[in-house]
């Protein structure tokens, strides 16, 4: 299937197990992998963008095998790492014309880099060395640059690191874009909030294997109940806490907040995907 990721029964030791029987099946639009860190998340990716090989299992990339044909593996899949591979003494249409050459696209180059220039809102700067360029800028080039050969999923590891707000929105807003045009997204981040706007559907990887898997709303239903939180006059939290949600919980504890301070005032929180993921991926503490 076009832009579409198979995992089957994955599994990778290093000292120790690291991926674990892992299953996992992505069929389009935005895919966010999550987990703490050690959960696997770079050992999976790595392996499904033909960079490690896995002890055993099976990976497919829109139907090709991964592990049996890596390079047309290659041609159906593209990444954009957490640092750009740019060249900073060329300009942004001179890196993505000699990217796409050595890619074969020959004398289609040129035509495609000016095309993704535009796409990508650079064609202003296309002629500026890329030294000159913004952070923004570099990831919105490294972004274009991982279009040249329009692959059927792209890998996207952490792409907003380091940005600004503006910068972080109009990537969003590229994301979206591709999404749209019907390439596969597979996101991995540290950033809750961007899986919650970009991801349509969200998983959990811990410990090697996937241990939760939904949207951001499905998620964060499992956590269940609600928060009420006391907050000062100036909107500080002083304290909260958790309830299951019913009329009964919420008056108990209503009446276990001291609301007689001046200016404070009770606000009813509903989970986050913060609080999902703090609650799927708790792991006790074991003293010695």
């Amino acid at each position: 299937m076009h832009g579409s990721i198979h995992v089957a029964e994955l599994r990778k030791t290093y000292r120790e197990p690291v991926l674990d029987g892992l299953d996992l099946d992505v069929g389009g639009g935005v895919f966010a992998l999550l987990g703490p860190n050690g959960a696997g998340k770079t050992t999976l990716v790595s392996i499904l963008t033909t960079l490690v090989l896995p002890d055993s299992g099976a990976v497919t990339i829109s139907g090709v095998d991964v592990l049996a044909d890596p390079a047309a593996a290659r041609r159906e899949l593209s990444v954009t790492g957490q640092e750009t591979t740019l060249d900073e003494l060329l300009t942004g249409r001179e890196n993505l014309v000699m990217l796409g050459r050595l890619l074969g696209l020959g004398g289609a180059a040129t035509a495609r880099a000016d095309h993704l220039l535009d796409q990508f809102g650079l064609r202003q700067a296309a002629r500026r060395t890329v030294s000159t360029y913004s952070g923004g800028m570099r990831r919105r080039l490294d972004l274009a640059a991982s279009m040249l050969r329009q692959p059927s999923v792209l890998f996207l590891d952490e792409p907003t690191t380091g940005l600004d707000p503006a910068s972080r929105a109009k990537v969003w807003d590229d994301v979206r874009g591709l999404a749209a045009a019907g390439t596969t997204i597979f996101l991995t981040t540290q950033t809750l909030d961007e899986a919650e706007a970009l991801a349509d559907r969200i998983a959990v990887l811990d410990r090697g294997r996937i241990i939760a898997d939904g949207t951001a709303a499905e998620l964060t239903a499992r956590v269940g109940g609600q928060r009420l939180v006391l907050l000062d006059a100036n909107g500080r939290e002083l304290r909260s806490i958790d309830t299951d949600g019913t009329a009964d919980s919420l008056r108990r504890a209503v009446a276990d907040l001291d609301t007689g301070q001046l200016g404070a005032h009770v606000e009813l929180r509903s989970p986050t995907l913060d609080d999902a993921f703090a609650a799927l991926t708790h792991r006790e503490e074991i003293s010695a």
